[in-house]
């Protein structure tokens, strides 16, 4: 069986050029980068050129970067660690119902030391209004964290817009923007973020290592405790491997960024296409403009999610409920919960297709047509 990838926003394969970088690097780059001798000098080497390529990505310098170990790690170290170091500021933060569970249970534990969060909602699209954001913002907060792109519906929130208001503000700004990075235009300076969070194996590098961009001046708490690595900000020996391997995906993923959105565009309109001309019912989930083109969220009236997905790997498609971190989770998406409300059947019934770098158009059409058959066979089966 030709088995099809389409849970690209959940992880991507690593490309075979960064396995590569990583496997030299691992055999030849073994010094520990704080180390004064020459095999501690080249893996210094590795971190300060790695340093300054994430950086020229988003518009910054090498200084603004911080190595991590993923995206769960620099969405916790950006608001955990700027609430805590800037409690004599106020106590009030905003954040939107739709965020990643990394930034939700920050949030959460946050509220739990005597924080106040406030969790603006989200129209049916899973948008953030600016009238809702402008009518939370007191003289108190202190930060506001929102999401670049949602990574099961796939919509685009307005941060730079968020960004301007916040121009004259205390409160410092944080995005997650690991759905978003190696497929839009990202620059910390038009968009006036003070903290982003990036992940590697979002943009085909590897598992377990991510970046936090942190603007000048913003201070944050530590969330670990050690040696002095990145400049004081984050105990723990740099895994340079994985490091050397992210600077090769960021270098591979920043190429032809226009042509990469144009291509995945294609496979998402090629895909509802191909459903419609299988006669098929279905929903689109969120909009096809104002939103990152490599997620597809569909509804199917008359299907189980579970049920779904079962088949759809039986026939050798992958794809998700939503969100990868609540995988095996009985709880409907939160992100949809927010769109849709408690009650709606698109919660019981919605599926995530989302794209990357080596799918085909033939690849598409074959998914498109089994989903389709998946879709006709469990709608007649289903009760009325």
């Amino acid at each position: 069986m030709n088995r099809i990838y389409l849970d690209h926003a959940a992880t991507t394969p690593m490309h075979p050029e960064v396995l590569a970088e990583m496997v030299k690097v691992m055999e030849s780059e073994f010094g520990n980068p704080s180390s004064i001798h020459h095999f501690g000098r080249e893996a210094r080497r590795i971190l300060d050129d790695t340093r300054d390529e994430l950086a020229k990505s988003i518009g910054t310098k090498g200084n603004n970067i911080i190595f991590t170990s993923g995206g769960t790690e620099a969405d916790n170290l950006a608001i955990i660690g700027y609430a805590e170091n800037n409690r004599s500021k106020g106590n009030h933060i905003i954040t939107s119902q739709v965020e990643h569970h990394a930034v939700l249970h920050s949030c959460e534990e946050l509220e739990k030391r005597g924080f106040e969060v406030t969790y603006l909602p989200v129209d049916g699209n899973g948008r953030v209004s600016m009238e809702a954001f402008e009518d939370a913002l007191r003289e108190d907060t202190i930060l506001v964290t929102i999401m670049y792109g949602n990574n099961e519906v796939g919509t685009i929130q307005p941060i730079a817009e968020i960004g301007k208001c916040l121009a004259e503000h205390q409160a410092v700004f944080h995005t997650d923007a690991v759905q978003a990075y190696g497929i839009e235009k990202l620059d910390v300076e038009e968009l006036k973020v003070d903290l982003l969070s990036v992940s590697a194996h979002k943009i085909n590098g590897p598992k377990g290592i991510g970046f936090l961009y942190i603007r000048d001046g913003i201070k944050l708490a530590r969330q670990l405790f050690g040696g002095e690595q990145e400049r004081k900000r984050r105990a723990g020996t740099e895994n340079v491997a994985a490091i050397a391997g992210f600077r090769k995906a960021v270098q591979l993923s920043q190429m032809d960024l226009d042509t990469k959105r144009a291509f995945y565009n294609d496979l998402k309109n090629r895909y509802i296409e191909k459903l419609e001309d299988g006669g098929i019912s279905f929903q689109l989930n969120g909009l096809l403009d104002n939103t990152l083109p490599h997620i597809l969220n569909l509804s199917f009236p008359g299907t189980n999610v579970e049920a779904m997905l079962v088949n759809l790997d039986l026939a050798g498609i992958a794809a998700s409920s939503g969100s990868a971190c609540t995988a095996g989770s009985i709880d409907p998406s939160h992100v949809l919960v927010a769109m849709f409300g408690k009650e709606s059947e698109k919660l019981t019934n919605s599926i995530r297709f989302s794209f990357g770098l080596h799918n085909t158009k033939e690849q598409i059409d074959k998914a498109a047509h089994d989903t389709a058959e998946i879709v006709q066979r469990l709608a007649k089966n289903s009760p009325a």
